[in-house]
């Protein structure tokens, strides 16, 4: 499947049906008058935000959306049809901006989240609703407007608490892999990863995390070298990042430097997000050599701990995970509890004691 995280569709909402001129014309009715009447609303176009999408790629080939036109009013003072609404579907984590102001519409996070983006037209009036003592017998309507058409533009970011990030080929595909069930590529040449993967490890107690797997960034990587510039908002949303750092390369304090300067160039907080530092691949260095390398990193980066991983080992994961739920624990939102309504008062405000008795 194509990971697709930006699209831009047109959205029409329905058209408000058309008034009606009638007049009853009924056996035994002496004065019949006008009974034209009203049109029917026209639909919206909504969208609705699905856990079972996971990706923009139904928009790659469907770019117009256009919501059910209200029905035109009936005689009798019979209201037309309202218009059905058109609901799209979208991933978690879709915001949804005015192609042509760039305006934030809105962010469907949650499953079930929704968002009007083109409301249907309003319907016209018949006949009947000019009826008056001067006009006992109108011969005007008003047609239904039209529904709003916008241009709207989807962008996915993904919905995960972790983000592994790192310079390519520093073992990030590896490390899901053997976290998780997920399955990404892994080989031994940079950019083997081309879009972001999704995993999710289980805790102790069973509930899963997602982590995300974002592809390798280079320098100038927020300025849209290589792939991360496409990729960077994936790990807006997370709440933590762990940075992935090969101990096998030639100068691995210099790869540290690298995402950093990435991180704060790119802006949006990311540079100040909680971050934890893994040296991976120590299985294939010397003691001595990584105890230099972690010494030289933390005096460098200001970490009180730098933790020594194998992906393919798995040495250190346990220890590693278990330091992330102590930070995902802490840094948790805090739900607010609403305080409690008062009693209601049982006796009406402008009503006397002495009335009760």
């Amino acid at each position: 499947m194509q990971f697709i995280d930006q699209a831009e569709v047109n959205v029409h909402g329905g058209d408000g049906g058309d008034g009606l001129v009638a007049f009853r014309r009924e056996k035994y009715v002496p004065t019949g008058g006008p009974s034209g009447g009203n049109g029917g609303h026209g639909g919206s176009v909504v969208l609705k935000a699905v856990t079972n999408l996971q990706t923009l790629l139904d928009f790659r080939y469907a770019h117009r959306f256009r919501a059910d036109h209200g029905a035109r009013g009936g005689p009798k003072s019979m209201t037309g049809a309202t218009g059905k609404d058109l609901i799209v579907e979208v991933p978690c984590g879709t915001m949804i901006y005015d192609a042509d102001t760039d305006e934030l519409l809105g962010d469907l996070i949650k499953e079930g989240d929704t968002l009007r983006v083109a409301a249907g037209g309003k319907g016209g009036v018949g006949n009947e609703h000019f009826l008056s003592n001067r006009n006992r017998a109108p011969e005007a309507c008003l047609p239904g407007l039209p529904g709003e058409e916008r241009r709207i533009r989807l962008e996915l970011k993904l919905l995960a608490e972790v983000g592994i990030i790192g310079l390519p080929n520093a073992g990030k595909s590896t490390l899901i892999s053997a976290l998780s069930a997920a399955k990404p590529k892994v080989a031994d040449y940079p950019f083997t990863t081309l879009v972001p993967n999704l995993g999710v490890v289980r805790r102790p107690n069973g509930d899963g995390t997602v982590f995300a797997d974002i592809p390798g960034l280079i320098e100038g990587a927020h300025a849209g070298a290589g792939l991360g510039h496409e990729f960077l908002r994936h790990i807006e949303r997370t709440r933590l990042l762990l940075h992935v750092i090969d101990i096998t390369t030639l100068d691995p304090i210099e790869h540290y430097h690298t995402i950093q300067q990435e991180l704060v160039a790119y802006g949006h907080g990311l540079a100040d997000r909680p971050q934890l530092l893994a040296l991976n691949k120590v299985d294939a260095v010397p003691e001595d050599e990584l105890e230099i390398v972690t010494e030289e990193l933390m005096a460098r980066s200001g970490c009180d701990r730098i933790f020594g991983i194998s992906a393919v080992s798995r040495r250190g994961l346990n220890e590693l995970l278990q330091v992330i739920w102590d930070l995902l624990e802490e840094t948790a939102p805090k739900e607010e509890i609403p305080e409690p309504e008062p009693f209601p008062n049982l006796v009406p405000s402008d009503m006397a004691p002495t009335q009760w008795t």
